[in-house]
Order: C-alpha cells, then sequence, then structure tokens
C-alpha cells in the first residue's frame, strides 16, 4: 500500500489525518515542520505529501518548490488556514495537484489521494514497463519478441545460437504464438541477413500453384505461361526462405522439395535445365508433423531433412508473465498508429488480461488491445474496454475454502493459491492481491516458520 507524509505543525490535524488515513490502508508518516518533511522525503519511499503551507523552520511554499524541483513525479496536495483563490492559483503554478482549506473535507480530501496515487501509480507503472521492454530488445538483439518468461528467454538463447549456422529449422506451436516471429528473428539474426528472404504460406496456395511458386515455369509449361517465372527457391538464392504451415503440402511437392534440400538442384515445371541455389529453409506448422508422419501424411525422410532444428514456441497461457509486458508493447504501437494518448491499464483489467486463457494466443491478445484502444473513452483502458470473451472468462480462478476454517488460514490459502495461479511469480502475486512485495514476503516468512514449528 501507499505510504503519505502529512507535514503540519498542528499536532491535533496531523494525528487526525494520520489516523483517517490507516484506517483506510496507508502507510503514514508525519512531520511537524516542513524541514523534518524534506528530510524524510529524501530518506523514504514517499508516494504523496499532504503539507500544510504556515510551519516553522521551512514553509510549505519552500517544501513545495523542493520537491517540484527534486522529486517532480511526487504529488503534493496543500493544506491550509487561510486559504485565498491568489494562494491556490500560486500553490498549484508551483506544482501542487490540488488545494484544500481548514478544517478539511476527509471524504474529499481521501478521494483526491486515492485518484493520485492511482494515476501516479500508473505513470511509474508505464515507465517501469517501458524501460523493461527496450531492456529486453537491447539484449536479445532482435525487437519483436517481447517476452522475459523462462521459455522466452531459453527461445531467444537457441535463435541465438542456430542464427549464424547453416541449419533447417522447424518452428512449431499453437496459431498465434508468433512463429513467424521466430523465422523473422532466425534471418534478423544470421549471416545470411541483408540477402534475399523470401515467404511462402504453403496453405494459401493449391498443389499445383504450390509447385510452382516453389520452382517456377518455363515459357509455355502450360496455358497462360506466357513468359519464363523464377520460382521462390531461386529468387530466394544465397539467402533464406520461409515456408509456413509446411504441414500443408502435397505428397508430390513433398518429393521434389526433398530434392531440394538433399541436392540443392531442381529444374523449372515445364524445364530440363538443372538449377543449383544455396539456400537456407526455415519451416513452420501449427501441426504435430512427428503423427503426420506415423499417419502416413508427411514423409519421414523429409521431416528429418527439414526438422534439424526444432524450436517450439509457447503458448500464452505458459508464459502468462509476459502479457504485461505485451499488451504494453501493443498499447504503445496502437497509440502511435491511432493517434490516441491512453495511459495504461486499470488493476481490475491487467488482472482480466493476466487470468484470460487466451486460446488465439499472442495474436489474440494483439488483436484485443488495438480493439480496447479504439473504444477507450478514458485515459485508461477498464474491465469494460476490453471484448466480450476477456472480461467473461477473465475473471481468474476459484477458491474453494471449507468451513470452519480461521481467518488466517484462509488469508494464508489465498496467499499460496494465487502466486500458484501466477506460476510463482511473488511481483504479479502481489499486485492481484493488492499488497505490497514487502508485505507478501513477510507473510511467506511467517509461514515458513510455522512449518518448521
Amino acid at each position: 500500500m501507499a505510504t503519505l507524509l502529512i507535514a503540519d505543525d498542528e499536532k491535533n490535524i496531523r494525528s487526525g489525518l494520520e489516523l483517517a488515513f490507516e484506517d483506510e490502508g496507508y502507510q503514514v508518516m508525519t512531520a511537524a515542520d516542513g524541514r523534518e518533511a524534506w528530510d524524510k522525503i529524501n530518506k523514504n519511499s514517499i508516494d504523496l505529501v499532504i503539507t500544510d503551507l504556515r510551519m516553522p523552520e521551512m514553509d510549505g511554499y519552500e517544501l513545495l518548490k523542493r520537491i517540484s524541483s527534486a522529486y517532480p513525479t511526487l504529488p503534493v496536495i496543500v493544506l491550509t488556514g487561510h486559504g485565498t483563490i491568489e494562494t491556490a492559483v500560486e500553490t498549484m503554478r508551483d506544482g501542487a495537484i490540488d488545494f484544500f482549506t481548514k478544517p478539511v473535507d476527509i471524504d474529499k480530501l481521501s478521494l483526491v489521494v486515492k485518484k493520485s496515487i492511482a494515476a501516479s501509480s500508473l505513470a511509474e507503472q508505464n515507465r517501469r514497463l517501458t524501460e523493461e521492454i527496450d531492456k529486453l530488445k537491447k539484449q536479445q538483439g532482435y525487437g519483436k519478441i517481447i517476452g522475459k518468461s523462462g521459455r522466452i528467454s531459453a527461445l531467444m538463447q537457441t535463435i541465438a545460437q542456430v542464427a549464424p549456422t547453416k541449419a533447417s529449422v522447424l518452428i512449431t506451436g499453437e496459431s498465434g504464438t508468433g512463429k513467424e516471429l521466430v523465422a523473422d528473428a532466425i534471418e534478423s539474426l544470421s549471416d545470411r541477413h541483408g540477402r534475399p528472404f523470401v515467404k511462402v504460406h504453403c496453405a494459401s496456395l493449391s498443389s499445383n500453384l504450390l509447385e510452382d511458386e516453389l520452382f517456377g515455369h518455363e515459357k509455355g509449361a502450360f496455358t497462360g505461361a506466357v513468359a519464363q517465372k523464377k520460382g521462390r527457391f531461386e529468387l530466394a538464392d544465397t539467402g533464406t526462405l520461409f515456408l509456413d504451415e509446411i504441414g500443408e503440402i502435397d505428397a508430390a511437392t513433398q518429393v521434389k522439395l526433398l530434392r531440394v534440400l538433399q541436392e540443392r538442384q531442381f529444374e523449372r515445371v515445364g524445364g530440363e535445365k538443372t538449377i543449383t541455389v544455396d539456400v537456407r529453409v526455415i519451416c513452420a506448422t501449427n501441426r504435430d508433423l512427428a503423427a503426420e508422419v506415423r499417419e502416413g501424411r508427411f514423409r519421414e525422410d523429409l521431416y528429418y531433412r527439414l526438422n534439424v532444428v526444432h524450436i517450439e514456441v509457447p503458448p500464452l497461457r505458459e508464459r502468462k508473465e509476459d502479457i504485461e509486458l505485451l499488451a504494453q508493447s501493443f498499447l504503445s504501437t496502437f497509440n502511435s498508429e491511432d493517434g490516441r494518448k491512453i495511459e495504461g491499464f486499470t488493476p481490475a483489467a491487467r488482472k482480466a488480461l493476466f487470468s484470460y486463457p487466451w486460446p488465439g494466443n499472442v495474436r489474440e491478445l494483439r488483436n484485443s488491445i488495438e480493439a480496447a484502444v479504439v473504444l477507450c473513452r478514458n485515459r485508461v483502458i477498464d474491465v469494460d474496454d476490453l471484448p466480450s470473451q476477456i472480461r467473461e472468462k477473465g475473471s481468474g480462478s476459484t477458491l474453494t475454502l471449507t468451513l470452519p476454517i480461521t481467518l488466517s488460514e484462509a488469508e494464508k490459502r489465498l496467499i499460496l493459491d494465487t502466486i500458484s495461479f501466477c506460476g510463482g511469480n511473488k511481483t504479479k502475486a502481489a499486485e492481484l492481491l493488492d499488497i505490497g512485495r514487502k508485505t507478501l514476503h513477510r507473510k511467506l516468512a511467517e509461514y515458513a516458520g510455522k512449518d518448521e514449528e
């Protein structure tokens, strides 16, 4: 929970505000004058300052100016018993977010504090996520695959190791996981980068069209062949050829593809001249090719030629700690493309995104963020801005408690089950539980101590 600093030379006001905000769950520090307040700001992590204007040692005007200069993102609310319009204007100009006269309406003050803490927290989260994304891009050397999970870290290490070689690569994974991005990353980090990089989506072409697309044809090879045409293998010579949805090709094309991989030679359709090429082949499929081989639908010898290096792209549900980074990255993209200035996601929206199973994987997340950016009417995306399936299914798992049970035992079950739900990510668990990370670690230490007893 956030930490507030209350600076006022009147002890009764300090104590009253301290009790009121502690009852609302805030951690509260107090100071009897501006100098003491400034000292505590420099030594502690403060989320918001409430300060009187007239105080000994250092008044609120000077304190406000120092905070605005040294900590420009730290929100300050001004209280005074001698309020005028001129005073309010002056303090707001110097950086105060609001101005209250004494006796203060605690409900209105509390509402301003809550909104300000939320806005400050959102800004800090956006800054942190943006810095983390930039850092990951620099570390990986390829900026389009976003993630810090163990699965993605291992994936990027494999890509970096495989990229400089000539080995054929088979990329597998569910639809929407980003298999084409993996192919792009391999090509981008390879020695062949800058040479031809040709892509063929095999599922979009019939067998005859696919053969013509891959190997080309000679003039007069068939009706309509009015000129010679180079195929994709020829166009990709000295570079890389990416065959997407390789599991969809027919048996005849499989035979011809096998020959190219073995001998690096082929003939155009209707031609007699043998063409030799130097092409690295990367393939992708959402099918289980090993099962296709067992069923006789895919040649075993071709499978082993393609599957020199096998890279499996994990589904989004198995890398949930990456959802927040991906959502922030997509938000920045669509803000730029659509001319929007949406600042981030509410805690409820983040929870819904984290809880949803994402059957369409990263592609579905990207489309969902794009829709939310288009439909959002406020400066932050809330649950109501997300697609209906996420609102309905993104409510999280169910925790069942068997009565009778003590409050402390129920709390323990909730904390441990939330950590399990987050895949062991304690930072994410603390966020979903709406408690500080220090509080979470203290609770876990208490549980460990009791278990030892």
